[in-house]
């Protein structure tokens, strides 16, 4: 090696200084970045496998019942919490970091390239890909003005020297590569305001009652980091009743086919009522707040009543599917049952098969249809300390057994409720009785307000704009270049260059367009 020449230090070998402009090197190459949103999107893939708290708490809590092990496991990495995990927060900050420090230097370099002049024409034209040559009878000069004029109507920068003319097209193809890169960072900016200041909350209304948009009146509620309650639009509705279209043919038979919920909504207080027929991806929009439909099923209503014969629970009490025919899970808790408490667990059939094979043996019971067909509600019964008073969180979708004992009947089985609407059974040991009255319906209902929506939108529509021009403008240069020979005749040069490193039969058309251009106003 050289004495004049320096070997470049590894990034051990650096100070602090050099160390910290490294690193910003490769954190704002365009490399990095392009990793950083290939991890965004690999990151948000559990997001849309494993439900999330604060887009439906509900299958949370079915999850975590179905899977206890795993569970834990799945808080520690927040994967309930995907969009706002530290790991997720990190990677965003990280691109936008990553983008800054991409688009601001290149922007600068982008500018004095679109002001700088034509490179001046090479010495040998006739090394390029895309060349050709005439003779001329009149004077250089005028065949350079000619040539200037020609281009200049083709739209293409000219700049004149001496003895040749240079011109470049197609600069909006690196306008398009920034304006890319500036819309990726708008729309991440787009959804970080959404999640800084908006809010997202979940319920469940059964048919006949209605909702206020108040947060204490949510089941489960995810604000943002700087969600101020007084933006929040005071609106209520209530769900006048609810329609289900279901498959009665095919492979799909019994299955939901679509669904739609009729509101009657009030957009601020004191407001005339109006009508709205909610339906899936089509959200009634109040102010800036969005309301959704996003689930349905069964509320069986029951009455239990305690071993005094008073009423320790009625009412109609949301269910969770559980398949596509709306087979049920859920609970009752009746904590001011006398002498203990009661609570009930099991499942809700609206259209109870029990299938029986060949040699007469009975199946496991099942749903066949998604409508209440042939109801039926199959119970479990509970009976001791329900774990309602610790003070703890409790989920009114799971039931503590720990201090609670099965109630069973003589020969030591379990003690079932099969009940079908009208029903009463009379529990053992003078605990009381329970009532199947009926059914009702719920919806699933989502209120979102997200604030940068538009902004993100914006920033899809100048990403979209940004991708057709990086990838349909095709930057090229011109080069005419006349010199006089020695018989007084003028050699005119005229090469092409396409700067994309594209082939395309258009590119000799457009050469022997300007040539013809050229030849046809000297003649």
């Amino acid at each position: 090696m050289s004495e004049g020449r320096q070997a470049t230090p590894l990034p051990g070998e650096l100070g602090l200084r050099e160390l910290a402009r490294w690193s910003w090197r490769q954190l704002t190459s365009m490399r990095t970045a392009l990793v950083l949103l290939l991890l965004l999107a690999l990151a948000a893939v559990p997001g849309s496998v494993v439900p999330q708290e604060d887009i439906d708490s509900l299958a949370v809590s079915q999850w975590r019942e179905d899977h206890p092990r795993l569970a834990p496991i799945w808080d520690r990495l927040d994967l309930f919490s995907v969009y706002t995990s530290v790991w997720f927060s990190a990677i965003y900050i990280l691109l936008m970091i990553s983008l800054v420090g991409c688009i601001v230097p290149r922007t600068g370099v982008y500018w004095r390239a679109l002001r700088a002049r034509p490179p001046k024409a090479p010495r040998n034209l006739g090394r390029l890909p895309q060349h050709t040559s005439y003779v001329a009878a009149e004077s250089p000069d005028a065949v350079l003005e000619r040539a200037a004029s020609v281009l200049g109507e083709r739209r293409f920068r000219v700049a004149s020297d001496s003895d040749a003319v240079a011109a470049e097209r197609g600069r909006v193809r690196e306008a398009g590569n920034l304006l890319f890169h500036i819309a990726v960072l708008v729309v991440l900016v787009g959804f970080a305001i959404g999640g800084l200041y908006g809010y997202k909350g979940g319920i469940i209304v059964v048919v006949g009652k209605g909702f206020s948009n108040n947060v204490s009146l949510y089941d489960d509620f995810a604000p943002g980091s700087l969600f101020d309650p007084a933006v929040m639009e005071q609106f209520s509705f209530e769900v006048t009743d609810f329609e289900a279209r279901w498959l009665t043919e095919g492979p799909s038979a019994g299955q939901a086919r679509g669904f739609v919920s009729h509101l009657e909504y009030t957009a601020e207080e004191g407001a005339e009522p109006q009508e709205y027929d909610l339906r899936v991806n089509h959200p009634l929009a109040i102010g800036g707040t969005d309301v959704f439909l996003i689930g349905h099923g069964y509320a069986p209503v029951i009455t239990i009543r305690d071993g005094n014969g008073e009423v320790a629970k009625r009412g109609a009490t949301p269910f969770l599917p559980t398949t596509q025919t709306f087979e049920s899970f859920g609970v009752v808790k009746a904590p001011g049952a006398e002498p203990d408490q009661i609570g009930l667990e099991g499942t809700f059939y609206p259209t109870f098969d029990l299938p029986q094979g060949p040699d007469g043996e009975l199946g496991l019971p099942r749903s066949t249809f998604g409508d209440a067909y042939n109801p039926l509600l199959s119970l479990f019964v509970y009976t001791g300390d329900l774990g309602l008073g610790d003070g703890g969180g409790d989920s009114v979708y799971v039931l503590d057994k720990d201090q609670a004992e099965l109630v069973t009947k003589e020969d030591g089985q379990p003690f079932r409720l099969d009940l079908r609407p009208g029903d009463t059974v009379e529990l053992p040991d003078g605990l009381g009785s329970v009532t199947f009255e009926g059914l009702e319906r719920w919806n699933r209902i989502q209120v979102s307000r997200t604030p940068g929506k538009l902004l993100a939108l914006g920033g899809v529509v100048l990403a979209l704009l940004g991708l057709l021009g990086s990838l349909y403008v095709r930057p090229r240069r011109v080069w005419v270049r006349a010199r006089r020979q020695d018989d007084g005749t003028t050699l005119v040069e005229v090469a092409r260059l396409d700067r994309s490193g594209a082939s395309d039969p258009d590119d000799h058309r457009e050469l022997a367009e300007i040539v013809t251009a050229l030849t046809k106003e000297s003649s």
